[in-house]
C-alpha cells in the first residue's frame, strides 16, 4: 500500500485512497476465498460418482490451499500495478488543481513568513486588548471609590454650610472668626471635589473609548 498520506485528495472525496484500495482488496480477497470453497465442494461431488477413487477429502483440501495460494499470490502483483495506476491516475488531484473551497488561498496567496508575521500581530494585538481591558477594569474602579469619597466630601460640605448659617443667624461674630479657619479648609474641600468631578470626567472617556 502507498504511504503517501494523499491529505488534499482525503478532503475532496471524503475518504483517503488508500483506504479505499484496501477495501477493494479485501473484497476481492474475499472473493477468491469463496471462489476456491465453492471449487472444493465442486470436486468433492464430483468424487462422490466415483466410488473407486482413492482421493481423500484431506487430499483435495491440500491441494485446494495450494492453489490458493498460488492465486494470492498472483493477484498481489496484479492489485499492486492496479493499485498503483488507480493512485496516480485515477485518485490522484494535479497540483496545478486548486479545490472550490481552496480558491481564497490562490486570490490571496501569503508565504510563511507573512502568515507568521500576522500570527504574531494578532497576538500582541490580543495582549494589548487585554492590557487596555485591564486598566478599564482598573479605573473603573476608581471611579467607585471617587463617588465614595465624594458623597463623603458633599456631607462635610453641607455640615460647614450648617454652621456658617448658624452663626448669622445668631450674630455671634466672635463665633464667626474661631470658624473662619473651618471656612478656608471647606474651600479646600470644594477644590477637592472638582479635582475629583475632573477624574471622573476623564475616566467615563476612557470607559467610552473601550
Amino acid at each position: 500500500m502507498s504511504v503517501n498520506p494523499m491529505a488534499y485528495e482525503a478532503q475532496f472525496f471524503g475518504f483517503t485512497p488508500q483506504t479505499c484500495m484496501l477495501r477493494i482488496y479485501i473484497a476481492f480477497q474475499d472473493y477468491l476465498f469463496e471462489m476456491m470453497l465453492v471449487v472444493e465442494s465442486v470436486i468433492l461431488k464430483k468424487l462422490d460418482g466415483f466410488p473407486g477413487c482413492k482421493i481423500s477429502p484431506f487430499q483435495i483440501r491440500k491441494s485446494t490451499e495450494k492453489f490458493l495460494l498460488f492465486m494470492k499470490e498472483h493477484f498481489d502483483k496484479l492489485f499492486s500495478k492496479m493499485e498503483e495506476v488507480l493512485l496516480q491516475l485515477v485518485l490522484n488531484i494535479p497540483k496545478n488543481v486548486l479545490l472550490p473551497e481552496d480558491k481564497v488561498h490562490e486570490q490571496y496567496p501569503y508565504s510563511k513568513e507573512q502568515f507568521q508575521a500576522l500570527q504574531d500581530e494578532i497576538h500582541q494585538l490580543q495582549k494589548q486588548y487585554r492590557a487596555e481591558a485591564s486598566a478599564g477594569q482598573a479605573l473603573r474602579a476608581e471611579l467607585e471609590e471617587q463617588k465614595a469619597v465624594r458623597a463623603e466630601l458633599e456631607k462635610i460640605l453641607q455640615w460647614f454650610d450648617g454652621l456658617e448659617n448658624i452663626c448669622r443667624e445668631h450674630g455671634t461674630g466672635n463665633f464667626k472668626e474661631s470658624f473662619a479657619f473651618l471656612t478656608r479648609n471647606s474651600k479646600k474641600l470644594q477644590d477637592v471635589l472638582k479635582d475629583v468631578e475632573e477624574k471622573s470626567k476623564k475616566i467615563k472617556k476612557h470607559d467610552q473609548l473601550l
